[in-house]
């Protein structure tokens, strides 16, 4: 079996999580493709090496002295290197990265130095090939990610070798210069070189075993997710359940490739499988619930709207003129409701009004504010009777007031609105109706 293995900044942290990760890697023969992150905390209040390295840039572009910065960050990589015992320098890294510095070469060239001198470290340690992601990521000179270029040249680079370490995070644009991903994108590096290896699977190690069902900040140990559709993790991490960057998901969905996440620290637990299908019954009705604050609505009312030609698509053209994008439309015969993020929506409120009044002359226009978006996600919801009855009634029961309810036509997910003061209790609520009383 050719599994690909992505390991998080926490689990790379100091020599110690390096051999934690080292007899993950060594104790399956399958493990052969590793791309790790940039060393992150190693404790309360200490700092990410990526964080490290951009004060030191911005030091150096600002033309102030950043020899001891930069020393700190060698010590950190140093530290690793005597606790693990190789016989390794990066005084050349190092130099270069200072040169770099000095010449004004980038943020994303300093951000992308931190997973490339761990990539050296780790592919020392575990004795891999190192393969420098700037040789086998692409971008075009825009920036623009080139997924087609990047899974010919990866595919053929690492075709012939039998084990290799690939940093995260960053790659190249055709004139050399480096480009990283968004924070997290050593997710979408693992994912890109899972595809283009064609790997039975994606582990993706990081400090949590796994989704839990909801927000453990909210509900005191929720029950681990131990399997989950692809389209339930993404409904999941749109409402705030962020274990995967979110980009990682696509191109391993497109090749039908599981991701196992797993905790680095807890090797023993089996984690959660993320699929595009299974039979396997889940044990609950949901699968999980997330959630997001901070949201207004903006309430249309006019009679006779739904014999209106074109009315929804002159409400949205407002907002898209507006430079504004909307999380949900719920509407009746007369009313058409429009969820938007309140902090953006806030300075153009009286311009979205004025645009609703000249495109559609509606009869009142009201605005609430502060409302709490929840979504409850479940594949057995589709064969499930009275899911939606159920919410309801835990909400009643909490006391907690609905403001607005809408179930997506494929039946995976139901999305609540309630108020912002109300957001913890209904998903202790809902938590509480679907799980805690079947237990």
């Amino acid at each position: 079996m050719k599994k690909v293995v992505k390991f998080g900044g926490s689990s790379l942290a100091s020599s110690g999580q390096f051999k934690k990760v080292g007899e993950i890697i060594r104790s399956d023969a399958g493990r052969r493709y590793v791309v790790p992150s940039a060393p992150g905390k190693r404790f309360d209040g200490d700092v990410k090496v990526t964080d490290m390295l951009y004060d030191c840039y911005h030091q150096a572009r600002a033309g102030k002295n950043f020899t001891n910065t930069l020393a700190n960050i060698k010590e950190r990589y140093q530290e690793i290197i005597d606790g693990l015992g190789i016989g390794l320098s990066l005084a050349d890294e190092f130099d270069a990265i200072a040169k770099n510095f000095a010449e004004d070469a980038g943020e994303d060239y300093a951000a992308s130095r931190g997973e490339y001198l761990n990539g050296i470290v780790m592919a020392n340690y575990l004795g891999y090939e190192f393969v420098d992601a700037a040789e086998v990521v692409c971008f075009d000179e825009d920036g623009r990610f080139d997924a087609a270029g990047t899974d010919a040249k990866m595919g053929e680079r690492l075709r012939g070798l039998e084990c290799a370490v690939i940093p995260g995070f960053y790659g190249a644009k055709p004139d050399g210069s480096i480009k990283t991903f968004s924070r997290g994108g050593s997710d979408v590096t693992g994912s890109l070189v899972a595809k283009a290896t064609h790997a039975d699977l994606y582990e993706n190690w990081t400090d949590v075993s796994g989704f839990l069902m909801t927000d453990p900040h909210v509900v005191k140990n929720p029950i681990p997710i131990s399997t989950i559709t692809y389209r339930e993790m993404r409904e999941l991490s749109y409402m705030g359940a962020s274990v995967l960057h979110e980009d990682s998901i696509f191109p391993l969905r497109r090749e039908g490739i599981p991701i196992n996440v797993r905790n680095t620290n807890r090797p023993e637990d089996p984690g959660t499988m993320i699929v595009e299908s299974t039979c396997s019954k889940p044990k609950y009705t949901i699968t999980g619930i997330g959630g997001k604050k901070g949201f207004a609505s903006v309430t249309i009312e006019k009679a006779m709207m739904n014999a209106e030609i074109g009315f929804g698509r002159k409400v949205l053209q407002v907002f898209e003129d507006a430079g504004l994008t909307f999380e949900h439309i719920p509407s009746g015969i007369d009313t058409f409701s429009v969820f938007v993020n309140q902090q953006d929506f806030e300075p153009k409120e009286q311009q979205v009004i004025a645009g609703l009044h000249r495109a559609v002359h509606p009869d009142l226009i009201e605005l609430e504010s502060d409302l709490a978006l929840i979504a409850v996600v479940g594949r057995g919801m589709r064969r499930t009777r009275g899911t939606a009855g159920r919410i309801f009634a835990a909400l009643a029961h909490a006391h907690v007031n609905v403001k607005m309810i809408d179930q997506g036509s494929s039946e995976l997910n139901i999305i609540i609105g309630v108020e912002n003061r109300d957001f913890e209790t209904a998903i202790r609520a809902i938590y509480d109706i679907f799980v805690t009383t079947q237990l």
